[in-house]
């Protein structure tokens, strides 16, 4: 089993910054990817970035591209997402994500494990 815990979720103003964490614990080789997915209300989960823990190999979102920096802390088994120039529109539930497969996928149904989620909301 792979246990996931997100924090740093909050309300900022358009234009800010928020820096998520999601702590990993449990079995390593089932989380050799690590990604993030965000839902607004009314709206399917939806792909963010990933990261694989080997390599540290990335993939964005077109509409986080350029904003949002995913990254790893293999020490403290930690993945961040630090967001920058945050929009209403990123405004959602964010979750941190574990898969045991080798190609980083957007798919949420490729992914094993979910954290509980953390609330991202961006003021105009």
């Amino acid at each position: 089993q792979v246990q996931l815990a997100e924090s740093g979720g909050g309300l900022v103003q358009a234009g800010g910054s928020l820096r998520l964490s999601c702590a990993a614990s449990g079995r390593t080789f089932s989380r050799n990817i690590m990604g993030w997915f965000r839902q607004a209300p009314g709206k399917e989960r939806e792909f963010v970035a990933a990261i694989r823990w080997s390599g540290g190999t990335t993939r964005y979102a077109d509409s986080v591209k350029d904003r949002f920096t995913i990254s790893r802390d293999n020490a403290k088994n930690t993945v961040y997402l630090q967001m920058n120039s945050l929009k209403p529109e990123d405004t959602a539930v964010y979750y941190c994500a574990a898969t045991n497969q080798w190609v980083i996928s957007a798919t949420p149904g490729n992914y094993n494990y979910w954290g509980q989620g953390t609330q991202v909301t961006v003021s105009s």
